[in-house]
């Protein structure tokens, strides 16, 4: 196998365990349990059974090599490590922010931002991220990036809940205007 393919296939992996463990696990028989985890062998013999073979060596490659720590298992069981539009419990303890966290967007979204500030859209939360270059990361996938800045200090001490997931982004129900930067502090 080429470097270039096993790259490839490396990421239709992460894409499919993404789709089933974030989104649509009904959709090859998969019920996961209020903290998102399912069993390994099951999530193996129901994508099998739905003309998608992975292999347990490829899965943990996909896991360990993932740049954005998607994936975590613990024991026999794996789950997202955030980003779900379906309702898990991820069991995240609320957390004490830095200062300031980042949100990636594109320019077109940036009205309705300024006016309802930043919800979750179809996730559970809105994700910010630790820094600018994650954060334009993000926002370069949906197009020409611009970072906001969060004052998540001002959030915490007004009693918003922030919490942290296992591959270090924050979550939050919701970002209210006031407490955004167009952009943000240098």
């Amino acid at each position: 196998m080429t470097e270039r393919h096993h790259e490839r296939r490396t990421m239709k992996v992460s894409k499919y365990l993404s789709k089933h463990l974030r989104h649509q696990p009904d959709r090859i028989g998969l019920t996961l349990d209020e903290g998102g985890w399912v069993e390994i062998d099951t999530l193996l013999a129901a994508a099998a059974a739905h003309g998608f073979r992975v292999t347990r060596e490829e899965l943990d490659h996909v896991v360990a090599t993932n740049d954005k720590k998607r994936f975590a298992i613990e024991g026999t069981r794996i789950r997202a490590s955030q980003g779900h539009s379906i309702d898990v419990d991820l069991g995240l303890p609320p957390a004490t922010p830095p200062p300031y966290l980042y949100h990636g967007t594109v320019v077109r979204s940036l009205e309705a931002i300024r006016t309802e500030g930043l919800r979750p859209m179809n996730r559970h939360d809105v994700h910010l991220s630790p820094d600018r270059e994650t954060a334009t990361r993000v926002g370069a996938r949906r197009g020409r990036p611009v970072v906001l800045a969060v004052d998540a200090g001002a959030m915490h001490r007004d009693g918003h809940v922030l919490r942290v997931s296992a591959n270090g982004v924050w979550l939050t129900g919701a970002v209210p205007p006031r407490y955004l930067r167009f952009p943000g502090p240098h």
